[in-house]
């Protein structure tokens, strides 16, 4: 790993309270490889600029002058990131545990390999599942019916792996959540830029399925760790109303009208499911998909 240089990419938005742990914790994540800080903030209320450049005076910072989204930031960040060999995509809510990246290095030079994901944990130590398969129809009403966990133990029927056994050696995923990326130069020169119009949720599906379809697969590893505070998307209904558009537009653009017709259809009874059982995120969710003009978004 003598030649590796990694771009470490943070994208910003109010998370100044964030920071402190974050890149405490890059040294030891990152062990002996080479490797140099980037952070793109989308226009912070708080002090994320200040703290960003007290905590990693030797950082480029990137004050993008907007809150254009995750993908906005990271396309920015790299833009402006020092010459590397590979990238390094975190939340500001990440903490690298020691030896990650160089674990994931080792995974990411297996051939064919354009992204590598590590195992990660909750703030309890609760693990989370990361991995995920492409969003089809059937998929989608299997967690309608079945609920994401149990659905998620059957390939055909659930989105999320929820099955224990497939975290514990290496694995290929149609994508993973995007807290935690380490992309190589290679699938981000074929792949780039990330799809912006997103905003939030389904840009990572969008750039793994991309990289898929270029030959360039998402590989788990067990052997790299890092915790995830995680966010807040499943208790927010305006944050869920958006993941839940946002997976319909993602699956209209692969697929065409005719099938994500069907698709829509899916995700609605699936929210629908839920807001009667007095769900507020999917009472959100299902106004979300209804409106119009949301609608009309699905391009």
């Amino acid at each position: 790993m003598a030649d590796e240089v990694v771009a470490v990419v943070v994208v910003t938005y109010n998370s100044a309270a964030l920071l402190a742990d974050l890149i405490q914790s890059l040294k030891p994540g990152l062990d002996d490889v080479a490797w140099h800080l980037t952070i793109a903030d989308n226009a912070s209320a708080d002090d994320s600029v200040t703290e960003a450049k007290r905590l990693a005076p030797d950082a480029v910072i990137v004050e993008t002058g907007r809150n254009g989204g995750y993908a906005a930031g990271i396309n920015a960040g790299v833009n402006a990131a020092k010459p590397h060999t590979c990238v390094l995509v975190l939340n500001p809510d990440v903490r690298l545990l020691p030896g990650c990246v160089p674990a994931l290095l080792e995974v990411l030079r297996t051939p064919g390999t354009g992204i590598a994901v590590p195992h990660l944990v909750d703030a309890e130590g609760v693990r989370i599942d990361t991995m995920r398969r492409e969003p089809t129809v059937l998929r989608t009403l299997g967690d309608a019916f079945l609920g994401a966990q149990r659905a998620g133990r059957i390939p055909l029927l659930g989105e999320v792996v929820t099955d224990e056994r497939r975290y514990t050696g290496e694995a290929i995923t149609d994508w993973a959540e995007g807290s935690t990326l380490l992309i190589s130069d290679d699938c981000w020169q074929r792949c780039a830029p990330w799809d912006e119009s997103f905003f939030l949720y389904s840009e990572e599906t969008d750039f793994a399925l991309r990289a898929r379809d270029a030959g360039l697969a998402t590989r788990y590893t067990p052997s790299a760790h890092a915790i995830h505070l995680e966010g807040g998307s499943g208790q927010a209904p305006r944050l869920w109303s958006l993941l839940t558009v946002n997976r319909v537009r993602l699956f209209r653009r692969r697929h065409g009208l005719a099938r994500s017709g069907a698709f829509w259809c899916a995700v609605l009874l699936r929210e629908a499911s839920r807001a009667v059982l007095g769900r507020a995120t999917s009472r959100a969710a299902v106004r979300a998909l209804l409106r119009p003009s949301r609608v009309g978004r699905f391009e």
